[in-house]
């Protein structure tokens, strides 16, 4: 008699099944980073479509600094003026072919460095202050 055998069941991982989004935390902790380089900076919600009903965040301070967005797989945060900014740590790893923008894709489990991205927030405000 041949027995019937189960079907694999794969397990979403402990994180998801809490119903906790890696991707939330991680621009929940961006923002916290880019709010707090910088007085001034002001976050707003900008376009809001069907398939985005909540937006996308920017985050702007006499101009737009930068946008923060949730991918599957990734977090990025886009710099509008990231080509002219100076960025000695390297941290724009995306859109490097571009002639204006800059980006800094944030992989699950990938970490930023909060000083440097701070830096690079205060980068961003003093170019936009002389625009």
């Amino acid at each position: 008699m041949a027995v019937a055998k189960k079907a694999a069941v794969k397990k979403a991982p402990a994180k998801a099944r809490s119903g906790a989004d890696w991707r939330v935390e991680t621009l929940d902790g961006l923002r916290k980073i880019i709010m707090g380089a910088a007085p001034g900076i002001v976050e707003t919600v900008k376009w809001r479509k069907p398939s985005n009903p909540a937006g996308v965040p920017v985050w702007e301070a006499n101009g737009i600094i930068c946008t923060g967005e949730r991918y599957k797989d990734k977090v990025k945060l886009t710099f509008m003026y990231g080509a002219k900014l100076k960025d000695p740590s390297g941290l724009f790893n995306a859109g490097m072919d571009g002639g204006t923008r800059r980006a800094i894709d944030v992989v699950e489990g990938g970490k930023v460095n909060e000083k440097a991205l701070a830096a690079l927030v205060r980068e961003a405000v003093k170019f936009n202050l002389g625009k």
